[in-house]
C-alpha cells in the first residue's frame, strides 16, 4: 500500500493505492488519525483501492467519528466498485460521505 498526503485549502487530501487489509490497515488508520491533527476536513481518494478488509472498514470507523469530534469532515471520493459493493452490503455508505 502506498499513501501520499495533499495539503489543500481547508482539506487534506490523502490519496491511497493498493488494498487495504489486516496487514496494511494499522499504516492506514495511523495516516488518517494524525491527519486529523492537521485539518478537520479530510478527503481520502480511494481511485486506487481495489479492496478493504473489516480492519480498514474499523479504521474508517475511527476516522469517521474522529471527524464528528472535531467538527469536520471525512470524505471519501473515486471509490472502486468493489470497494462501494462492501460499503453497500455492511451499511458503510449510509454512514460516510461518499462521493
Amino acid at each position: 500500500m502506498y499513501i501520499e498526503e495533499v495539503s489543500g485549502e481547508g482539506c487534506l487530501q490523502i490519496n491511497v493505492e493498493g488494498k487495504i487489509d489486516s496487514l496494511s490497515s494499522e499504516e492506514f488508520q495511523t495516516t488518517l488519525l494524525k491527519g486529523f491533527q492537521k485539518s478537520n476536513n479530510i478527503v481520502l481518494n480511494m481511485e486506487k483501492v481495489p479492496y478493504i478488509s473489516s480492519a480498514a472498514l474499523r479504521a474508517l470507523t475511527l476516522g469517521h467519528k474522529t471527524a464528528s469530534s472535531k467538527g469536520g469532515k471525512l470524505t471519501l471520493i473515486n471509490v472502486q466498485p468493489s470497494v462501494s459493493d462492501v460499503f453497500r452490503t455492511t451499511g458503510f455508505d449510509k454512514m460516510l460521505d461518499i462521493k
